[in-house]
């Protein structure tokens, strides 16, 4: 694998463009040249599709190009819990996931380390790697970067955040979110297509769009639900989150600072069953943290 990538020495790889030599210094995500990694394990928390009977082969990474004040993944997301790998310890990770019988790679928040990942996903290919890969993303991406990922990336499972740019940039520091992730979504859906199955009824390639419901609507999900219908059509595959609890930052701001209601989560269940949509998930309510990690402060790579 490259040890020197060009594309570091002046990153562009999100819509932050911070033009900064990651090798001598960190951008608004924080993350240097390598690889940064805090967790990997067999999850069963994702969509059925995903986690199926096996769990889903789920890598952490550490950092983040966003910046939600909400995010309950915090700790490795902003605070940057974890450790810095080499690329050949990432491929390691991933073959010895698919050992344990993983139905898939789900690489959780990777984009910020998407040039590394196209030689991490080769290798690991070449070397016996055979599930599908997921690219678990915030959706704050570079459509130039994303389709270097073309033909690498075999199911595309974006976190569509917002669909109002001021609350996108008072929440997550973003204010040109919706514009960008929409782009994003619309090169996903070009690459991998439809959702198609293995004979498991475990997801093999396509796109799956989740959409986090907050309070008091901040994430617009009825537009968001609107523009998906309008875009890619009522076919597409929709998982509407309703497991949204306040964190880290969020009892700073009195709109985000409980967990939804039960009206506001039908309000969007209405939507969706207006506009027609036909494949997905929705989930009970729920405001626990069931399902978040317990992330390490560590100074070695974990497995659970």
């Amino acid at each position: 694998m490259s040890n020197i990538y060009q594309e570091l020495l002046n990153c562009q790889l999100c819509p932050r463009s911070c033009h900064i030599n990651r090798y001598q210094e960190k951008g608004f995500c924080q993350a240097t040249s390598e690889i940064k990694i805090n967790l990997y394990q067999l999850h069963y928390g994702e969509e059925p599709v995903i986690s199926g009977t096996k769990g889903s082969g789920t890598i952490f990474f550490s950092n983040c190009n966003l910046g939600c004040i909400f995010c309950q993944n915090y700790t490795i997301s902003s605070l940057g819990w974890g450790k810095e790998l080499s690329g050949e310890q990432c491929v390691k990770i991933m073959l010895e996931l698919q050992n344990q019988g993983a139905h898939n790679i789900n690489l959780v928040t990777p984009s910020h380390y998407s040039i590394q990942l196209i030689d991490v996903i080769k290798s690991a290919k070449q070397n016996g790697l055979t599930i599908p890969v997921i690219w678990n993303s915030n959706a704050y991406e570079n459509v130039e970067t994303l389709k270097l990922m073309e033909g690498l990336v075999d199911v595309y499972l974006p976190d569509l955040k917002y669909s109002d740019m001021e609350n996108s940039a008072v929440f997550s520091h973003a204010s040109d979110y919706p514009v960008k992730a929409r782009k994003a979504i619309i090169e996903m859906r070009r690459q991998v297509g439809q959702m198609k199955y293995d004979d498991n009824g475990i997801a093999e390639k396509g796109l799956i769009i989740r959409l986090l419901v907050l309070p008091n609507q901040i994430a617009g999900t009825i537009d968001t639900l609107n523009w998906i219908a309008d875009a890619l059509g009522e076919n597409t595959y929709v998982s509407l989150m309703a497991q949204y609890y306040p964190t880290w930052k969020a009892d700073e701001y009195p709109e985000i600072n409980r967990g939804i209601t039960q009206p506001e989560y039908e309000e969007v269940l209405e939507e969706l069953d207006k506009l027609g949509f036909v494949n997905g998930f929705v989930q009970e309510l729920s405001c626990t943290n069931e399902w978040t990690p317990a992330f390490k402060q560590i100074d070695a790579i974990s497995s659970n």
